[in-house]
């Protein structure tokens, strides 16, 4: 779907920002933001400031933005962060943008971002924190409300790192699960279990396991990911967080090996590409 394309006021729509690991050069990190009416909720922002780059092109005013989630410290997701506190703060100095930003996070994201924000930022900017843009810690099954969204934040229960994944109820019933950039974890099966939609990574291919080496860092393939999905009875399953060694081929290939186990809908998006949410339920 073009961009430009009209949409209702009602569509909930997932619009992926990057789609890549840590260390891809090809495509952007992996982050996203959900839109409801004329409201976007971002969830990471990669590692630096292409997320300026990824939003204008994707469209999305930064006073459409008024909440985002981290969901950990790795640097190919909380370093963009601080380009979007600094680019919401400008913003506010300069009058332009209404309201307030709240991003959530769990305490040790917070405790990182304050201390960044508190080094890297200027005075000007660093003068809105707390007053205007709040970094708010939520704990493992702590709920938000957002634009007649239920939120639920929980503990993915990650080896490597402190990582939280949410689930939403859309106002339409929808439901989505994001794990994170891990794979599913048994201990999280009740805010999984029938989703409508799950956002799971996918570094490589099943087939190119022995190249990539994904488990060793704590991630997994395709076929694992379908495997989990038809374990689930997930209706929609959408891959990410992926190497970029096959970018061109990548849509074909990791649809091709999820289905393997899986029979729902796979998505493997490029970046910038947008993905209706709206009546495709389990």
């Amino acid at each position: 779907m073009d961009r430009m394309e009209y949409r209702t006021e009602q569509e909930a729509e997932l619009i992926m920002l990057g789609t890549g690991h840590a260390m891809v050069t090809k495509c952007y990190n992996t982050c996203f933001a959900l839109r409801l009416g004329g409201e976007y909720f971002l969830v990471d922002a990669g590692g630096g400031n292409g997320i300026l780059v990824q939003m204008e092109a994707a469209g999305i005013s930064f006073g459409s933005v008024h909440r985002m989630f981290v969901t950990h410290a790795h640097t190919d997701h909380i370093l963009g962060a601080v380009w979007v506190i600094r680019k919401v703060a400008a913003l506010l100095r300069a009058g332009e943008y209404q309201g307030e930003l709240t991003l959530y996070c769990h305490d040790k994201v917070k405790e990182i971002l304050d201390f960044m924000c508190g080094q890297m930022l200027p005075g000007k900017f660093r003068a809105f924190l707390g007053k205007r843009i709040f970094l708010e810690t939520v704990e493992d099954g702590d709920t938000r409300e957002w634009e007649g969204t239920h939120l639920t934040f929980f503990d993915i229960g990650s080896t490597k790192e402190k990582q939280f994944g949410f689930a939403a109820v859309l106002p339409d019933g929808m439901r989505l699960a994001c794990l994170g950039d891990e794979p599913y974890r048994e201990r999280n099966r009740n805010h999984v279990f029938g989703c409508d939609w799950l956002l799971s990574e996918a570094f490589c291919l099943d087939a190119e396991k022995e190249r990539y080496r994904p488990y060793e860092k704590h991630h997994s393939t395709a076929l694992d990911a379908g495997k989990i999905a038809a374990g689930l009875g997930v209706g929609n399953l959408v891959l990410y967080h992926t190497e970029d060694g096959c970018l061109p081929e990548r849509k074909t290939r990791y649809t091709q090996e999820a289905r393997r186990h899986y029979a729902g809908n796979v998505y493997v998006p490029e970046d910038l590409e947008r993905i209706s949410l709206t009546g495709r339920h389990v």
